[in-house]
């Protein structure tokens, strides 16, 4: 279990279109938009975790023209968001500053996140510490999964606020923000490549 336990901090402390959203919602919109963008982000990472432990996920990532067409939407939908954190601290922007995406757009982002079946296959496929309880197993990893999830992303929340807490000038932020955006679109790109291959 402890195994376990230590996988799943390093799998999830790790940047992720999640934390990197994450951070980046609260260096651009502030606590508030923040923490409710993390309540979906919350829902949708367990979504996707019992989509993956019902095998629905498998079943229908493995479809030849449903689970490409997934793939690109969720590359689009990932860009698109990475382009609102990217421009959402400057004061001259190429778009007008919009809300954040709010617990809608969290649930959303973890479903067609790449890294989230990834993780959570690893983790409930591996690492069995109640070969005898399979049921139980898989109620306890949900358990342990959400203990260390929330303080790691409230981490990341945190970090973000305290990025537009600093009141940095509009072109460090801006800076900073594109940064995030550009983080974020190495992660799809990476995520993406061996579920293509």
């Amino acid at each position: 279990m402890l195994t376990f336990a230590a996988a799943l901090f390093f799998l999830i402390i790790t940047p992720g279109i999640g934390v990197l959203t994450t951070a980046g919602i609260g260096a651009g919109f502030g606590v508030g938009p923040g923490v409710r963008f993390l309540i979906g982000l919350f829902i949708g990472t367990n979504l996707a975790a019992a989509l993956v432990v019902t095998g629905v996920a498998a079943v229908v990532l493995a479809h030849p023209v449903i689970g490409p067409t997934l793939l690109y939407a969720s590359l689009v939908y990932l860009l698109y968001l990475a382009f609102r954190i990217g421009w959402a601290g400057a004061r001259v922007a190429f778009i007008e500053r919009r809300s954040a995406p709010g617990i809608p757009g969290g649930i959303g982002l973890q479903l067609i996140n790449p890294k989230s079946y990834a993780v959570n296959t690893t983790l409930f496929t591996g690492f069995h510490f109640m070969p005898d309880e399979p049921l139980l197993e898989i109620v306890v990893k949900f358990l342990i999964i959400n203990v260390i999830w929330v303080p790691v992303h409230l981490s990341w929340l945190w970090a973000g606020v305290s990025l537009k807490r600093l009141d940095l000038s509009p072109r460090t932020q801006s800076i900073i923000n594109k940064a995030m955006a550009l983080s974020m679109i190495a992660v799809v790109v990476l995520a993406a490549l061996p579920a293509r291959g």
